[in-house]
């Protein structure tokens, strides 16, 4: 199972669940969640099968006016 974390700039619940919506319906595989009580505001993705692309997922997010950055294992 690929796991990736990620910091970002999302500060509330509401904004949160919009996007984690939008990652499920986007990318079917990956099983998402945040951390919000975390101070990088944490977003964990979660593959079963295949590999996370980072690189995607961040473009993605900031489309959607996001900031994101992959932290390092």
């Amino acid at each position: 199972m690929a796991v990736e974390v990620f910091k970002t700039n999302v500060s509330t619940r509401r904004y949160a669940n919009k996007l984690l919506n939008h990652i499920h319906k986007t990318f079917s595989r990956y099983s998402a969640n945040f951390d919000l009580d975390d101070c990088d505001n944490i977003l964990r993705i979660q593959c079963s099968q295949g590999t996370i692309s980072s690189k995607t997922l961040i473009t993605f997010l900031k489309d959607l006016g996001c900031y994101a950055e992959a932290l390092p294992d």
